[in-house]
């Protein structure tokens, strides 16, 4: 997906404004004029003959032949990308480029139909705010993405970050791009000591004041391949790095004042809480047939918006009552609690899942299966992971078409634990 740049909107020399830079959080002052240029030039020519091949990149020498990027496809990029590696995202890239080709198709498309496409990439309110970015575009801007990185700021789901990486990379705009892969180059280059994530805006300033302006979105992906090839969290090739003669860890390194390793400073992390609870899965029919029953989680609040089983609140493992848990079944069974549990990691704590286990026949479909045990009604259903709402939307879907079906990770991790008992 490329178009041709017009002659008459190629990049001049621009000076991007900066905050004067913070020389009391480094080991020396800022780097000279003449240095910045010629850092500039060493990135950029490393980048031009090591630079990552991506799906969604327009490597130099295409850009020269009047190549642009394609803002859709590096906006769904950078999107997926956030907390993602290259790996894991390129096939969702690839299937999101495949069902909806431009923006308007995935504009046009079901919310649902985008959940399930996401699902395994995780942080689900990207997906949410993906889809309605992309109804934004289509109603506010006929469909084309805005050319400034102020402009793109005022669509959904884009951050700093992801509007400089457009406006910079798409339409050369010169701009500060700056993710975790630059922070920490930046933090080593000049040796800061203050420590992440105080150092946030810091660390901004110091990189905006090499960021060039003349080829702006090579260098913006220059500096992240630099940071997520060479200059790497834990084994840095800094005998690789074009930037070793003028950085400030590398060049402390060599007189043992420190290891490159040691920088970006951080502070000392808590452990992670653990939260436990429980989650109800039923099934129908057997073989072939066999159903399972799900419901739509509401749209605030954790995995938002995507399909999963009826359970507990999750709490901290203190005040989890396992005897509680049947209080919360979604339907009059003799529930089988399956030994072992389900283990899944989120962004700022560790669940622990009890799994419980029962299989209605064909006939009891038609009862009411929202409504619980006696003494479970909707009042009791409004305080947990579902309300009374989402539960209703629930049914049951067939096992061989639960692809088709927004259920996120930790949900299938349940599923598969349920049938694998089943099969003992």
């Amino acid at each position: 997906m490329t178009r041709k740049l017009d002659p008459q909107n190629q990049t001049k020399e621009t000076v991007i404004k900066r905050a004067p830079l913070p020389v009391t959080h480094v080991s020396e002052a800022a780097p000279s004029r003449a240095d910045i240029e010629q850092l500039r030039q060493d990135l950029l020519s490393h980048y031009d003959a090591h630079g990552r091949t991506l799906p969604w990149r327009i490597r130099p020498e295409d850009r020269a032949r009047g190549v642009q990027a394609d803002p859709y496809s590096v906006w769904l990029s950078e999107i997926m990308l956030q907390q993602t590696t290259v790996a894991h995202a390129t096939p969702y890239w690839k299937r999101f480029l495949s069902e909806f080709p431009t923006v308007i198709d995935l504009a046009n498309a079901e919310r649902d139909r985008v959940l399930t496409l996401w699902a395994g990439l995780g942080y689900y309110a990207r997906a949410r705010n993906l889809h309605k970015c992309a109804e934004t575009v289509r109603d506010l801007h006929d469909g084309v993405f805005p050319t400034t990185e102020a402009a793109l700021l005022k669509l959904p789901g884009i951050g700093l970050y992801t509007a400089a990486a457009i406006a910079a990379i798409c339409f050369n705009e010169p701009t500060n791009i700056v993710d975790g892969n630059v922070e920490r180059v930046i933090a080593r280059f000049f040796a800061v000591d203050a420590p992440l994530p105080k150092a946030r805006k810091i660390l901004r300033d110091l990189a905006g004041s090499l960021a060039d302006p003349v080829r702006p979105g090579d260098y913006g992906q220059a500096i992240m391949d630099l940071g997520a090839k060479t200059c790497t969290p834990r084994k840095p090739l800094c005998v690789e790095c074009p930037w070793q003669w003028k950085c400030k860890a590398y060049s402390l390194s060599t007189i043992q004042a420190c290891a490159v390793t040691d920088y970006p400073k951080k502070l000392k992390k808590t452990s992670r809480p653990i939260r436990s609870g429980a989650v109800f899965v039923l099934t129908c029919g057997d073989g072939d047939a066999t159903s399972v029953w799900l419901a739509q989680r509401p749209d605030d609040g954790l995995l938002g918006g995507m399909m999963g089983f009826v359970g507990t609140q999750w709490r901290d493992m203190k005040a989890d009552d396992p005897s509680q848990d049947l209080q919360y079944a979604p339907y009059p069974k003799n529930w089988e609690l399956l030994d072992g549990e389900i283990r899944h990691v989120f962004t700022h704590f560790d669940l622990r899942l009890r799994v419980y286990r029962a299989q209605i026949s064909d006939s009891d479909r038609g009862h009411n299966i929202n409504s619980g045990h006696e003494g479970s009604g909707a009042g009791d259903f409004a305080s947990r992971d579902f309300d009374i709402a989402a539960l209703e939307a629930g049914k049951f879907i067939r096992l061989s078409d639960i692809e088709n079906y927004a259920l996120p990770t930790v949900m299938k991790k349940a599923l598969q634990h349920a049938l694998q008992r089943a099969e003992l």
